[in-house]
């Protein structure tokens, strides 16, 4: 499985959405980039994905966006061959 990566907060809802999500899909560890802690990272996320929201989620090197993004992509099928690294 793809190392997954998503940045985020303490107190951000779409999150811990996206956390369950994830783990429901058998994902085990998440690597939480806290943005609220280390404002560099908040610098770091923007540069990287041009977005200013968390969660930003990236699953491996592939960046899948938010939890609207992530719940689409399952939606579509598209999730589980992502963190199979088939995509």
């Amino acid at each position: 499985m793809p190392k997954i990566s998503m940045y985020s907060t303490a107190v951000c809802p779409y999150c811990q959405r996206a956390e369950m999500l994830l783990k429901s899909k058998g994902v085990a560890e998440i690597e939480k980039i806290r943005i609220d802690l280390d404002p560099a990272r908040r610098d770091e996320m923007m540069q990287k994905t041009g977005r200013r929201t968390v969660p930003q989620i990236y699953i491996g090197e592939f960046h899948v966006g938010g939890f609207d993004d992530l719940a689409a992509l399952d939606r579509a099928g598209k999730l589980d061959p992502l963190l199979r690294g088939q995509a």
